[in-house]
C-alpha cells in the first residue's frame, strides 16, 4: 500500500501554529516548513514523525486522514486510550464502562458492532469520566473519546487524555510512547 503523503501547501492548509500571525510557540512559517521539507515534495507519517519538533507537534500533523486511514485512526485511538485505562481501573477496579467502550470501537471498526452499540458505550464510558475523578476522569474521557465517530478527533482527543492522566512528566513519557504506537502501526501496515 502506497503510504499517504503530504506537501508543504497541505500543511499550510492545516493552518499550522505561526502561518498566520499566532504564536504559540513553534512558528510554522512557510520558511520554517521549507526547512523541515528540505528538498522533498512530500513527508509521510513516518518522516513527520523523525523531524525535530515537538511531540505535540508531531501528534498534530499526523493524526488526520490525510496522513493515516481512517480505520488506522480509530485503531490508534483505542490504543492510545487504553494506554492511559490503568489509571482508571486502579481507582474503579469494578468499573468496566470505559473498558467496554474501547472493546466496542475495536469491533465497530471491524463491522461487528452497530452504530447503536456503539453509541451507548460512548455515553456509558462519558457516565464513567463524570463519576471519576482526576487522572481517573482523563482515563475514562480517553476510552469515551476513542468510542466518537470521526477517528482523526477521536484518536487526537484520546491521546490528549492520555497524556493529561499521566500527569506532567509522565505526560511527555506518553507522549513519546504514542509517537512510537503510531510509528509501529505503520510500519505494521507499509
Amino acid at each position: 500500500m502506497k503510504p499517504l503523503r503530504c506537501t508543504q501547501e497541505t500543511v499550510c492548509l492545516w493552518e499550522p501554529c505561526g502561518l498566520n500571525g499566532s504564536d504559540d510557540g513553534v512558528n510554522y512559517t512557510p520558511r520554517r516548513l521549507g526547512e523541515l521539507f528540505g528538498r522533498r515534495k512530500y513527508l509521510t507519517a513516518l518522516q513527520v514523525l523523525d523531524l525535530d519538533i515537538p511531540v505535540e507537534d508531531k501528534l498534530w500533523a499526523v493524526l488526520r486522514p490525510e496522513m493515516i486511514p481512517e480505520k488506522q485512526l480509530h485503531l490508534l485511538a483505542c490504543d492510545f486510550a487504553e494506554s492511559a485505562l490503568h489509571f482508571f481501573e486502579e481507582k474503579y477496579p469494578e468499573d468496566n464502562r470505559p473498558r467496554k467502550a474501547i472493546e466496542t470501537k475495536r469491533l465497530w471498526v471491524d463491522g461487528k458492532a452497530t452504530d447503536s452499540e456503539l453509541a451507548a458505550a460512548r455515553a456509558a464510558a462519558r457516565a464513567a469520566a463524570w463519576a471519576a475523578a482526576g487522572a481517573a476522569r482523563a482515563a475514562a474521557r480517553a476510552a469515551a473519546r476513542a468510542a466518537a465517530w470521526d477517528a482523526a478527533w477521536a484518536a487526537w482527543a484520546a491521546g490528549a487524555a492520555a497524556r493529561a492522566a499521566a500527569g506532567d512528566a509522565a505526560g511527555d513519557a506518553a507522549g513519546d510512547a504514542q509517537v512510537e504506537m503510531i510509528r509501529k502501526a505503520l510500519k505494521k501496515r507499509g
